[in-house]
């Protein structure tokens, strides 16, 4: 990347004012893997429009149930959304909105609509609650929120909190302010991408973050098509023929690239079911023909024991991230579907998975190779290269990489250029990379990030708990549980009632997902001589009572 910013496109200057300090950048290597995009980009123009004014508008770009839309409907709907956007809520470029809504196709077309526009997209999922909503409102200073009107109750009561949220446009009601209503204005069919540059930030993914804090990752319009120049393109190989699906949810970058940015980039269909679990996957798998599926492997275990008497003979491609996948899954899969699981790593940070294999170079157990254009390295704490075989810290770099937002934790990500992911991992005498454990305290659950500190400190907030410790516990079927060591306040005694209500504190505080599925209660945890948490050894706690 050169020494300056090119030309920004943004109005709003925040975004640039609060990236880190260049020399605290990785190394991002878009010349050196082969990509090059004009100075003047806005990447909707790139994955959207091009296909509408190259002949191609009339190919099917989402379908859902009872809905199918082309790429020039599609279209539309993004010019509406965006016209609404600047014409009637006074969007500038550079201003962050915030989207909250399942996967649906309204979700994509004011995802889409944000970027053309100018601003920057920060999804959330729907299943965060209040307070969850409230930090990235405040540290990302949003004003404006787009929201499917079903899930609105905890936006409004996060608003309350946050003062920067101005206002909030929902669609799928009847109301004259709806966003539904506001699109329909007669002169709302056209619009003219907003003149970004491919550095300009355009969406700011959070992290789950290791000490309860989520992280502000921020990605620049060439990001979006690095990814699907890199792995969509030299890993995954779909066609545009094909029709993608899967559950991540949108707010996670593995879905946006896998569900959005790399169908689009090829004129290819994503396919948004209503529901994504296990059962539901295979339901719209099966009715609408899916082929390309991106999913954890949690889902797919869970798929295994469905799949009797089902045609999903149109599947061609499983791609599986979000944690490890262990080798009996893919053998499982491969034995029941003939089809080998596409194991690969990611993270927020990169944006999307640097570490792969195609299909005809997997080797079942090995999380891959580095993506064509990454380079990946294993380190040790000094940040020194080690020999092969030897476990160590996965280093990494290419086009994308991290640049958090007003963070001190960006000096503890980037080493010397290199991206240090927090995966321990080694790396064999042909180059693969095999995955070892996970370097810090997050919990990877079902595919899910969940920092133990996150739960302990809505664990706290219970009268009857005292002190706390929540680590990962091994599970056979998601991976990893979270599990939490409780002393509770004298005189109580700890019972499955008590489990219970602790259980249901949390689901009420945090995202459900993150609940302890597991609670011991013992007298003390194990600490340092200065009184610090030992999550080491409630983690071998919790392997040893597995």
């Amino acid at each position: 990347m050169a020494a300056e910013f090119l030309r920004s496109g943004h109005v709003d200057g925040f975004a640039r004012e609060n990236l880190p300090s260049r020399e605290t950048w990785p190394d991002l290597r878009l010349a050196e893997a082969g990509l090059s995009y004009p100075d003047r980009l806005n990447v909707v123009t790139e994955l959207l429009d091009r296909h509408v004014a190259e002949g191609r508008g009339s190919r099917t770009a989402i379908i859902a149930p009872g809905l199918e839309w082309s790429y020039a409907d599609l279209a539309e709907k993004v010019n509406r959304i965006a016209n609404v956007l600047v014409r009637d809520l006074g969007l500038t470029a550079g201003n962050r909105v915030l989207l909250r809504a399942a996967n649906t196709p309204m979700m994509v077309a004011a995802y889409l609509a944000v970027l053309k526009a100018g601003g920057i997209a920060v999804a959330t999922m729907p299943m965060l609650r209040v307070g969850e909503l409230v930090y990235p409102i405040r540290k990302a200073r949003i004003a404006l929120a787009l929201c499917d009107d079903r899930i609105v109750a905890d936006l409004a009561a996060a608003q309350a909190q946050a003062p920067e949220l101005k206002r909030i446009v929902t669609w799928g009601g009847d109301g004259e302010d709806s966003l539904d209503a506001l699109m329909r204005r007669d002169d709302y069919e056209s619009f003219a991408a907003a003149d970004t540059s491919r550095d300009d930030v355009c969406l700011i993914g959070f992290t789950s973050g290791t000490t309860g804090e989520p992280k502000g990752t921020m990605h620049f319009h060439q990001d979006l098509l690095a990814i699907c120049d890199a792995y969509g393109a030299r890993v995954l190989k779909a066609s545009p023929d094909d029709r993608f699906i899967g559950s991540p949810p949108l707010a996670f970058t593995f879905g946006l690239g896998g569900l959005v940015l790399f169908p689009m980039r090829i004129g290819a269909a994503m396919v948004l079911p209503d529901k994504a679990g296990p059962p539901d996957l295979i339901d719209a798998i099966e009715r609408y023909k899916a082929s390309v599926s991106f999913t954890a492997p949690t889902a797919y275990r869970a798929m295994l024991d469905k799949l009797d008497g089902r045609d999903i003979s149109s599947l061609r491609i499983c791609v599986s991230a979000g944690e490890a996948l262990p080798k009996p899954t893919f053998d499982a899969w491969q034995a029941k579907t003939g089809l080998p699981l596409m194991d690969g790593i990611g993270a927020t940070e990169m944006l999307h998975i640097f570490i792969g294999a195609a299909r005809d170079k997997i080797r079942p157990g090995s999380t891959g190779l580095p993506v064509p254009g990454y380079e990946a390295k294993i380190v040790d704490e000094e940040g020194r290269e080690v020999a092969d075989g030897i476990a160590g810290r996965l280093a990494v770099r290419g086009p994308t990489g991290c640049r958090y937002l007003a963070d001190a934790r960006q000096a503890r990500y980037v080493l010397d250029g290199w991206n240090v992911t927090g995966d321990t991992y080694l790396r064999d005498s042909d180059g693969y990379f095999w995955y070892q454990a996970r370097s810090d305290d997050m919990i990877i659950s079902a595919g899910y990030n969940i920092a133990g500190p996150e739960v302990e400190v809505c664990l706290l907030t219970h009268e009857a708990v005292a002190e706390c410790g929540v680590v990962g516990a091994p599970c056979p079927d998601r991976g990893q549980i979270v599990k939490a060591y409780i002393v509770l306040r004298s005189g109580l005694t700890g019972d499955a009632g008590l489990a219970k209500a602790l259980q249901e504190h949390v689901k009420a505080g945090l995202a459900p997902y993150k609940y302890p599925r597991a609670i011991a209660f013992v007298d003390a945890l194990p600490k340092t001589a200065t009184g610090k948490l030992q999550r080491f050894a409630l983690r071998q706690m919790a392997r040893d009572e597995s």
